[in-house]
């Protein structure tokens, strides 16, 4: 048992998802030393940003809101940010798309996991089926991602 390599694996997993069981056949790790400690960071970072990411927007509302009547009392004006950025029309039109099961599957994996479950819990932070789907999500992808690095592996 290498606690400092489980330990790098669920650190690394807590950021990016999708690459870190690739270096699990290189680090001498069987599958499911790979699966279960990749799994554990990725869960953990997504709890963590989830419920964090509803605090941190209801924080930035607050904060806007206060330049906001900062702006009216001082008679300043606010210099707004664009709305409509390629970037943000692209999400929207990922939400629209792929709906809730889509957004809390595949936006932590292909987005960093802290970028994703913010972004899940932004747009459907109030169903009571996005965690479960992000926790489910991470289940399915760590598996899928896992016997992907293991089979190319196997080959070489």
């Amino acid at each position: 048992m290498n606690l400092a390599t489980y330990s790098t694996f669920f650190l690394l997993s807590t950021v990016k998802f999708l690459f870190t069981p690739f270096g699990g056949p290189a680090a001498g790790l069987t599958f499911f030393e790979t699966y279960f400690s990749c799994l554990a960071g990725g869960i953990f970072s997504g709890t963590i940003f989830y419920f964090l990411g509803e605090f941190l927007l209801k924080k930035a509302r607050a904060k806007k809101l206060e330049a906001y009547h900062t702006s009216i009392k001082t008679g300043v004006p606010i210099k707004h940010k664009k709305t409509f950025t390629p970037l943000n029309k692209g999400v929207v039109k990922m939400k629209r798309k792929l709906g809730i099961v889509g957004i809390s599957f595949f936006a932590p994996l292909f987005m960093s996991v802290p970028i994703g479950t913010i972004v899940s819990a932004k747009f459907f932070g109030k169903n009571k089926f996005t965690y479960p789907l992000i926790v489910l999500g991470m289940i399915f992808n760590g598996l899928l991602t896992t016997g992907v690095a293991f089979a190319i592996a196997s080959f070489f």
